[in-house]
C-alpha cells in the first residue's frame, strides 16, 4: 500500500480574530455580524489579494491566510488594521470591532482541500492570542526577514512561553507608521508585582455600550458598588477603585492588567440601554491565560435604576465569590500536599468538604489540621473544622456529643483570633442546631450574613435556623434570597432540603415532599432528605411511597430510628418534632 506523501512548504501565515467577540455579539448581534461580514468582503478579501495571499478559511470571527512572502503578510496585516479602524471610527468605543493579528514564518502542511496545518500555523494562532486588540504580533523568525523592508517599527516583547511548544518564542509587536516609538524597557532590576497569597481581583470600569452619556453614571456606579462589595470578602485582595478608573475608556488587555497590578483575576463588563430596558454583561477572567471562568447577562426594565444597580451588584458579587474560590481550589489541587501553605490547605479543604461524603470530609479535616499546625491562629481553618465536625455528626458519621465537645473550643479560638471571620459564626449556627439553641443559631448566622451580605451559605443556614425555630415564612424569604444570588448553585440539593424543612414546619407536606425528593435526587446518599421525604409522605398517607423512601433511608443509615430522629432533629418546638416522628411511624419506622 503506497504511503501518501505530505506536501510541506515554507509560508507566511496570518491568523486574525475579533477581540471580545462574544461580548459584542451579546450586546448587538445583528449589527456586529453585519459589520463583520462587510469586513470580510471589503477589507480582508481585497487586501489579501493585493498582497498575493489567499484566505485559507474564515474562522467564525476571524480568518486564516497564507502568503508567499512575510513582507506581504505583515504589510497586509497593517492594511487590515488601518482600514478596520477607519471603518469603526464612528462606532461607540465599547462596541467597536478590533482584530488581533498574529503573523509567523514557518513550515506548513498543505492538505488536498487547500487547508493548512503544522507548527507554522499553530504558532501564528498563538501569536494572535498575544496581540492587543487592534494590534499585530509576529515571531522572531518573521522579524529577522522584515528588518528595513517595511515603513514600521517593532517593539521587542521578549521571549514568551507558548502553549504546546517546548522552547519560548521571541515575540515582537508591530507599530504602524507614525506610531510613537516604544517606551524604553523597564530596568531589569525592577521586580514585577508579585501575586498576593490570597485571591486577587481587579474590577475594570464597565463600558457604556449605548449612545446615551447618562448611562456612564450607571456603569460607573455598577463598577464602584461591585468593587466595594468584593472588599467585604475577607481574604480577597481587591485593587482600589481609584486605580481601576485610570483604565476607563481604554482598550485593555486583561493579561497586561494582571501583570501591571499583580492580580490573578479580572472582572470586566458592559452596560447597554435598549429602549426601556438595561442590559448588563459581566465576565470573570483569569488574567494570565485570558480564560473565562464565568459570564452572565442581566436584562432589567428601567423602572428604578438604583434598585436595578443594587440587584445586579448583589447578583454579580454573589457569583464571583464562589467562582474565584473554585478556581483557587483547582489551583491548590495541582500542588503537592507538602508544599501547601495554610490558605491553600483551607481552600482545598473547602473543596473536599463540599463533596459531602464521609471520606471527603475526613480528608478536609486532615487538611485543616495541617493549616492550623502552620498557623495556630488561623480563624477560617478553625471555624471550618468546627463546622465539618458537627456536619459529620448530623450525617451519623460522628457521635454528636464528641463532635460538640471538639467544635466549641475551636470556635472560641477562632473568634478570639478574628471576630470578623465568617466561618466561626457558621459553625456556631451548627452548634445552635445541634443543641436546639435557636437564639444562638439565629444570632450567629445573622452576624455571618451581616459580615458578608452576599454569602449564600450564611443566608441559607439562617433560613433553616428560622425554620427550626418555627418561623417558616421568614425561612423561605432567606432561602429565596440565597438562591437569587446563586440560581445555579453547586449546593442546590442543600437548598432543596432547606425548603423541605420550612414547608414541613408550616404543615405543607406536599411541597415538603417535592423539595426533599428533589434534594435526594440531586445528591443521593444523605439521610436527612430521605427522613424529610418519608415523614412528609407518611403525613400525606402515601403508604407505598413512604415505605419505599424508608427502605432507602435504612440502606443509607442503618442506625436510623424514631428515637435517633427525635434526638438529632434540630426542630426546636416539641410539636414539630412530634409531627416528624409521627410521619416516620406512619411510614413504618420503629
Amino acid at each position: 500500500m503506497a504511503v501518501q506523501s505530505i506536501q510541506r512548504r515554507l509560508a507566511a501565515v496570518l491568523a486574525a480574530d475579533v477581540a471580545g467577540f462574544a461580548r459584542l455579539m451579546e450586546s448587538d448581534e445583528r449589527g456586529t455580524f453585519g459589520r463583520l461580514r462587510a469586513h470580510r468582503t471589503e477589507v480582508f478579501e481585497p487586501l489579501v489579494g493585493e498582497h498575493r495571499g489567499r484566505i485559507v478559511k474564515h474562522t467564525g470571527d476571524g480568518a486564516l491566510c497564507e502568503f508567499p512572502s512575510i513582507v506581504d503578510a505583515v504589510a497586509c496585516a497593517l492594511g487590515i488594521q488601518r482600514r478596520v479602524a477607519e471603518r469603526e471610527a464612528a462606532v461607540p468605543e465599547g462596541a467597536r470591532i478590533r482584530y488581533r493579528i498574529g503573523v509567523n514564518l514557518g513550515d506548513i502542511i498543505l492538505e488536498d482541500d487547500g487547508d493548512i496545518y503544522g507548527d507554522g500555523v499553530n504558532l501564528a494562532a498563538r501569536l494572535e492570542a498575544l496581540a492587543e486588540p487592534g494590534g499585530i504580533s509576529i515571531s522572531g523568525a518573521a522579524y529577522e526577514h522584515l528588518h528595513g523592508k517595511l515603513d514600521c517599527t517593532f517593539e521587542d516583547l521578549g521571549e514568551k512561553a507558548i502553549k504546546n511548544l517546548e522552547r519560548p518564542v521571541r515575540v515582537y509587536r508591530v507599530l504602524p507608521p507614525g506610531a510613537p516609538a516604544p517606551a524604553p524597557a523597564a530596568p531589569k532590576h525592577v521586580p514585577a508585582l508579585a501575586l498576593p497569597d490570597r485571591p486577587s481581583i481587579a474590577v475594570l470600569p464597565f463600558d457604556n455600550m449605548s449612545t446615551d452619556p447618562e448611562q456612564d453614571f450607571f456603569a460607573d456606579g455598577i463598577t464602584e458598588d461591585i468593587t466595594t462589595a468584593l472588599c467585604k470578602f475577607r481574604g480577597f485582595f481587591v485593587i482600589a477603585r481609584n486605580t481601576m478608573f485610570t483604565y476607563k475608556g481604554k482598550a485593555v488587555d486583561v493579561r497586561a492588567v494582571g501583570r501591571e497590578l499583580g492580580v490573578r483575576y479580572v472582572l470586566e463588563g458592559s452596560v447597554r440601554k435598549i429602549g426601556g430596558r438595561i442590559r448588563v454583561n459581566a465576565q470573570l477572567i483569569e488574567a494570565a491565560t485570558s480564560n473565562h471562568l464565568w459570564a452572565e447577562r442581566y436584562d432589567r426594565g428601567l423602572v428604578d435604576i438604583f434598585a436595578i444597580q443594587d440587584e445586579i451588584t448583589t447578583s454579580v458579587v454573589g457569583r464571583i465569590g464562589p467562582e474565584v474560590l473554585a478556581a483557587e481550589s483547582a489551583r491548590a489541587a495541582r500542588k503537592a500536599p507538602h508544599s501547601l501553605d495554610a490558605w491553600e490547605c483551607a481552600i482545598r479543604a473547602l473543596f473536599h468538604s463540599s463533596q459531602q461524603t464521609e471520606e471527603e470530609s475526613r480528608t478536609a479535616l486532615g487538611l485543616l489540621d495541617r493549616a492550623i499546625t502552620i498557623d495556630p491562629g488561623y480563624a477560617q481553618a478553625l471555624g471550618m473544622k468546627a463546622w465539618i465536625l458537627v456536619f459529620r455528626a448530623f450525617q451519623g458519621w460522628e457521635d454528636m456529643g464528641a463532635a460538640l465537645a471538639a467544635a466549641k473550643p475551636l470556635i472560641a479560638r477562632a473568634l478570639a483570633a478574628d471576630r470578623d471571620e465568617l466561618w466561626p459564626y457558621l459553625a456556631q449556627g451548627m452548634v445552635g442546631y445541634a443543641t436546639r439553641d435557636n437564639d444562638l443559631a439565629v444570632a450567629a448566622l445573622t452576624r455571618a450574613a451581616a459580615l458578608n451580605p452576599n454569602s449564600v451559605n450564611a443566608l441559607g443556614l439562617l433560613g433553616i435556623a428560622h425554620a427550626f425555630g418555627g418561623r417558616a415564612e421568614e425561612a423561605i424569604v432567606c432561602i429565596d434570597r440565597a438562591l437569587r444570588l446563586s440560581p445555579r448553585d453547586t449546593f442546590l440539593s442543600d437548598f432543596e432540603l432547606y425548603y423541605a424543612f420550612a414547608h414541613f414546619q408550616a404543615g405543607r407536606y406536599e411541597q415538603g415532599l417535592r423539595h426533599a425528593q428533589h434534594s435526594h435526587d440531586l445528591r443521593p446518599g444523605h439521610p436527612y432528605p430521605l427522613v424529610m421525604a418519608a415523614a412528609c409522605a407518611g403525613q400525606l398517607g402515601l403508604a407505598d411511597r413512604a415505605a419505599a423512601l424508608l427502605r432507602e433511608l435504612m440502606t443509607v443509615l442503618p442506625i436510623a430510628s424514631t428515637g435517633w430522629v427525635e434526638a438529632t432533629t434540630p426542630f426546636v418546638r416539641a410539636e414539630d418534632r412530634a409531627r416528624l416522628v409521627e410521619g416516620l411511624r406512619r411510614a413504618g419506622m420503629n
